[in-house]
């Protein structure tokens, strides 16, 4: 299935048919005391039983498009988004607050046959997303929503103005993987940390990220992100928050970043991650050592 551009007109109010409760002012959600997590220029709060907010400076009204986009394409899990806007120097996202426990919260807790579904529910819900090739006038493969640069930090650059101030911005998109290896190559050659070892990753990148298509991807598949709730009767039922740095990413991506956020591996979610995504091990290795080192 191959999907065109997917404009959403901006400041962007979902139906008034699907709102459960009128919508909270800028002012109510800036007032809320009930703060789900806070990082500079970004805040996540809750506002009574229907609405969660995201709001900021540092936050991307393209993370919401992308869930309309992922929900109305793909059919996947994610909370409905009922509002998109940009106010007195912030963005504001507000959607549907989800009630259950996170996967991290409630993984201990879950039986193996438990744990089974959820990974069964994964794999359905990237097999929707890995069947969408969004592509661009352009012909860009590696990209966000709407041919736009990827937002994961490995392709975040900062270069100086001439007033000495400093600008920030996100590569992309890229047309082949090659692209995508030489931004990755930039990143290791302007980094400090990686002055001794940033021509060995560029000789060496190319043979091993190599032949991956792109595929839809979340970015940020840990348990963190992953809302879960269990019914009477054994049911389970997820959904998947947090799109900020999703699209259209190597094949290999969605698993090596999945595992590199295993941690210390202290327990089996390692484990399922291999039963929802197909393993790229040898990708997830040179990943996992590139990122440590920039980093």
């Amino acid at each position: 299935m191959r999907d065109l551009e997917f404009p959403i007109s901006m400041p962007y109010f979902a139906p008034a048919a699907i709102l459960p409760a009128k919508l909270p002012s800028t002012a109510e959600i800036e007032s809320s005391q009930e703060i789900l997590t806070e990082r500079t220029a970004a805040k996540v709060v809750a506002l009574g039983p229907h609405f969660v907010a995201k709001y900021g400076k540092g936050i991307d009204l393209e993370e919401g498009q992308t869930m309309i986009f992922v929900k109305q394409r793909a059919q996947v899990p994610v909370p409905t988004v009922y509002a998109l806007y940009h106010e007195d120097g912030k963005n504001v996202i507000i959607m549907e607050r989800i009630h259950g426990q996170t996967m991290e919260e409630r993984w201990p807790t879950l039986t193996n046959a438990e744990k089974n579904l959820v990974a069964t529910q994964l794999k359905e819900c990237l097999r929707r997303m890995r069947s969408i090739m969004l592509m661009n006038g352009d012909g860009y493969g590696y990209s966000s929503l709407n041919g736009k640069p990827l937002r994961d930090s490995l392709f975040l650059t900062c270069t100086a103005n001439r007033d000495g101030s400093l600008r920030y911005e996100y590569e992309g998109p890229f047309k082949t993987e090659a692209d995508l290896n030489d931004a990755i190559i930039r990143k290791c050659k302007a980094s400090e940390a990686m002055r001794g070892k940033a021509m060995f990753y560029e000789n060496a990148l190319h043979d091993v990220f190599c032949t991956h298509p792109p595929v839809l991807t979340h970015g940020d598949l840990q348990r963190k992100n992953i809302m879960v709730r269990m019914g009477s009767q054994g049911e389970v039922a997820i959904t998947i928050l947090d799109w900020e740095i999703a699209g259209w990413y190597p094949s290999y991506w969605e698993y090596a970043q999945a595992i590199v956020a295993c941690g210390l591996f202290e327990d089996d979610w390692h484990h399922y991650v291999d039963r929802f995504l197909d393993p790229y091990r040898n990708e997830y290795a040179w990943l996992h050592m590139l990122q440590n080192e920039l980093w």
